[in-house]
Parts: structure tokens; C-alpha cells; sequence
């Protein structure tokens, strides 16, 4: 599985929205998708919501938005990624302070990146 960003970007309503996609390289359907809705949202199903985002410039950890139900503001219901499929991704966090412009990025069973923000 490859994961990658294409955008981190501040919107007027003080979200960041994460966009990117996951791509299956492996000549197998890929099924382990469960440790990437992480612990906190699990009525969100199968979703990214194990997200964070650190701001070492703030010092603060940020966390997948959720709406009034609890569940999370980010893509859901991927349970499987065939083999060659894309599949694009967003995540919504908190907007870091206009200062910050980059960020590290996790997802779980991925390595951490450094993404910057624009906006």
C-alpha cells in the first residue's frame, strides 16, 4: 500500500482538509484496513480516523473532526483496496495557527511524513 498527499489546505471555517489517495501496488486485495480508523472513532466504521497531525511549532497533536453523531469528517467505508485500485482519501482536522505551515502527517501502519500547509 502507498499513501500519498496531495494537498494540505486552511479553509475559511478553521479546518484543514487533508486530501490524498491510498494505491494498492500488490497483485492481492489489501484487507487490513482496520488499524487506520485508529481507537477513538470507531462508530465511524472502516475509516481513516486514525489520522493525527502533530504541529512541532505549536506543540500540539491534532485529531480527525467528528461531527454531531461522533463520527468522523473524513472518508469511511474502506474496507478492502484491490489490487492497482486508488482510492482518494480526505481528512478534516483543526486548523493549526496561521504560523504553522508544515505539519507531520500520520496515518496508522504508515510511515510518518512532513506535509506542508497551504491557505
Amino acid at each position: 500500500m502507498v499513501l500519498t498527499i496531495n494537498s494540505a489546505a486552511r479553509d475559511a471555517g478553521g479546518f484543514l482538509t487533508v486530501n490524498g489517495q491510498l494505491k494498492n501496488n500488490g497483485k492481492e486485495p489489501f484487507v487490513g484496513t482496520a488499524a487506520w480508523r485508529g481507537n477513538e472513532l470507531t462508530q465511524s466504521g472502516e475509516s481513516v480516523a486514525g489520522a493525527t497531525l502533530v504541529d512541532k511549532v505549536a506543540k500540539k497533536r491534532y485529531y480527525v473532526l467528528r461531527d454531531t453523531d461522533g463520527r468522523c469528517l473524513c472518508t469511511t467505508g474502506i474496507s478492502s483496496v484491490g489490487a492497482g485500485q486508488v482510492v482518494p482519501v480526505f481528512v478534516q482536522f483543526p486548523a493549526p495557527p496561521t504560523n504553522s505551515t508544515e505539519v507531520e502527517f500520520s496515518l496508522p501502519t504508515f510511515a510518518t511524513a512532513t506535509i506542508k500547509i497551504s491557505g
